[in-house]
């Protein structure tokens, strides 16, 4: 279990670079401030997102779950206000397209690579 977290937190952080990499209103200082946003992004996901998740469940349900790209927009906001100017957003915009980005580059990372491993 502890490995998966690992494993994890490595991957959310590579796919932080990448998106850095790409999008020049998202902005990181360094690997080592990518690896600590995604510490923080996962305890953000476990303790802040179902509570935003219950408290928006009518507006998720009518836009048939679009609206979870708006909270996982917000929860890296605020992993963005926690870090200060080693990690950077320019805008809610950017954050709503980084989380959708970063929903695609998980899904295929997991489908890609992960479920091909354990299925060994």
């Amino acid at each position: 279990m502890l490995v998966r977290g690992i494993i994890s937190i490595l991957i959310n952080a590579l796919v932080l670079v990448v998106i850095a990499g790409y999008i020049d209103a998202f902005q990181l200082s360094s690997i080592g401030a990518a690896i600590i946003a995604s510490i923080i992004l996962s305890i953000l996901n476990i303790i802040v997102k179902p509570i935003l998740i219950l408290l928006t469940l009518p507006v998720t349900f009518l836009t048939l779950g679009l609206f979870l790209f708006v909270i996982n927009a917000a929860t890296l906001m605020i992993t963005q206000g926690i870090m200060g100017d080693s990690f950077v957003i320019d805008g809610f915009g950017t954050a709503i397209l980084a989380a959708i980005v970063m929903s695609i580059l998980n899904l295929l990372i997991q489908k890609v690579i992960i479920d091909p491993l354990r299925s060994k």
